[in-house]
């Protein structure tokens, strides 16, 4: 067999059987290759941003690594914003980038780029293979290295002799290593503090986030009567009834301050000290009160949720202990459609063990506080900030979980950035339901210009913040990438389709334009 075939099966064989593919001509021996793998599942997408983030979404969810095969440098920069969201969530993924072949290179053909160099952005493990021979070697290190908690983007970039040059056969994949184990004296030492502290807060990061994660700090909280916080985009958190009810903290720095206000303890489970996303004139970076002292328990990588267990031992916190959201449904909305009746509407019908891709921005609020109460539910969140994921990784979670109801709560302007995605759904038969909200506008941006101050807009500055004159479609662009879609006009009507799309098979748009908040 060549290289090719070697690394295929050598994927096949770890488990690592599903990739989203934007091959070129530089990947073709990589294409043939899967077709002799039967085992081997190759998603297409029709841009490599969908690729990369269709992967996280993958990653977040299966717990195995997310698998792409790009073309070449320009197509490894088409992935790169999802890659970054990727990067901050720590999610396993190994992109496999075609290259020129070694000696082609010095002839500088017009798609030669500098791979190694943009790799390295995003991509903390890379290596360029140097022969067919040590191919699948190569993908089996990349794979161990996605893999070691608390989990990164790995690249292999592959020159074309590589790939069809004969090989000696696949090779086996080294098991993932299991979290490094907390120091008992952290613990002790966070105890302390806490039993001692007059006022103090937890915030959940990483594995902190799981419901083993999360049910533990709540018995924590209920022992020494501290808050509980989990960071602003997480990488997956689990919610609903029955679960702790932990907060989310605030995306904006005032409200952050304001949540934490008092603490003079923050315990950092997997989780860093919170910081603004961006900087604001006469507000802090860094985003604790004044006299505050951020206390690390336990870092990504580490093994949090047996850390937070143990803290939970330390102060002999009663097994079961912790506010828990309790069971209920709303009743469902009427009247005019707006942010608060499509939350009511999906609070009351949301399926126990759905998966929500939340991409909503400035529309999204509603709907995070009404699902509080909803049956249990996973979260996936813009983790690194840069928009045009949410499509993408709602269509990773349903590869992933084919038998799990997916929900992509999506911003129209953000949902335009990678919004091929629907056509992968549509082609893949995936049981995602689309929530576009379309207030026309980068609403974000309006909400930080007056933030700033700068409430006197002239028609320039008001025209790059309008996705108006025309008026986006999404009902019409929908269709025509192959995914059924409307447009209600009223509460009662976005009810009527919400319950009709969970309930039928493959995917469905529903396209809520906003005339108010």
């Amino acid at each position: 067999m060549n290289g090719a075939e070697s690394l295929i099966r050598t994927a096949a064989q770890a488990g690592a059987d599903v990739i989203f593919a934007n091959p070129g001509t530089s990947e073709l021996e990589l294409v043939a290759a899967i077709d002799r793998v039967p085992r081997m599942r190759a998603v297409l997408a029709l841009f490599e941003g969908v690729c990369t983030g269709a992967a996280d979404g993958y990653a977040r969810m299966s717990g195995r690594p997310g698998l792409t095969l790009l073309h070449l440098g320009c197509g490894l920069g088409n992935g790169f914003a999802n890659l970054h969201n990727a990067r901050r969530a720590r999610a396993p993924i190994v992109n496999l980038v075609g290259d020129h072949a070694s000696y082609h290179l010095k002839y500088d053909a017009p798609l030669t780029s500098d791979i190694a160099c943009l790799a390295g952005v995003v991509s903390p493990w890379q290596r360029t293979s140097a022969s067919a021979r040590t191919l699948a070697q190569d993908f089996a290190d990349a794979l161990a290295a996605a893999q070691s908690p608390p989990g990164q983007v790995a690249t292999l970039i592959i020159p074309s002799e590589c790939s069809w040059d004969e090989a000696d056969g696949p090779v086996q994949v080294a098991a993932a290593p299991p979290p490094r184990p907390v120091e008992p004296t952290r613990v002790e030492r966070t105890a302390k503090s806490l039993r001692s502290s007059n006022g103090s807060a937890i915030l959940l990061g990483d594995r902190g986030c799981s419901e083993r994660g999360q049910r533990a700090a709540a018995r924590v909280a209920a022992a020494v009567g501290c808050r509980l916080f989990y960071e602003t985009f997480p990488r997956r958190i689990e919610r609903g009834a029955g679960l702790p009810a932990v907060r989310r903290l605030p995306y904006f720095p005032e409200d952050t301050l304001k949540a934490l206000e008092g603490a003079r303890t923050l315990v950092l489970a997997g989780a860093k000290a919170p910081v603004a996303f961006f900087a604001y004139r006469g507000l802090p970076s860094l985003l604790m009160p004044e006299g505050c002292e951020a206390l690390e328990l336990a870092q990504p990588g580490e093994d949090i949720e047996q850390a937070l267990e143990d803290l939970a031992s330390e102060l002999d916190a009663a097994a079961g202990a912790g506010e828990m959201a309790p069971a209920s449904r709303p009743p469902s909305p009427t009247g005019r459609l707006d942010t608060k009746g499509v939350g009511l509407a999906l609070a009351a019908l949301l399926p126990e063990g759905a998966i929500i891709s939340e991409e909503a921005l400035t529309s999204g609020g509603p709907a995070y506080f009404l699902t509080q109460n909803s049956p249990p539910h996973s979260v996936i969140y813009l983790t690194g900030g840069s928009i045009g994921q949410g499509i993408p990784a709602a269509t990773g979670a349903a590869v992933a979980c084919p038998d799990r109801r997916v929900i992509a709560l999506q911003a129209d302007g953000a949902g335009m950035y990678t919004l091929q995605g629907l056509w992968t759904q549509a082609r893949e038969g995936l049981n995602v339901t689309t929530i576009v909200f379309s207030n026309r506008a980068y609403q974000i941006l309006r909400v930080e210009l007056a933030r700033c101050g700068l409430t006197e807009r002239g028609p320039r500055a008001e025209a790059l913040t309008d996705l108006g004159h025309p008026d986006l479609d999404w009902v019409a662009l929908a269709r025509g990438l192959g995914v059924p879609a409307t447009r209600p006009d009223s509460a009662e009507a976005f009810h009527a389709d919400l319950a009709r799309a969970l309930a039928e098979p493959g995917p469905r748009l529903i396209e809520v334009v906003l005339h108010g908040p």
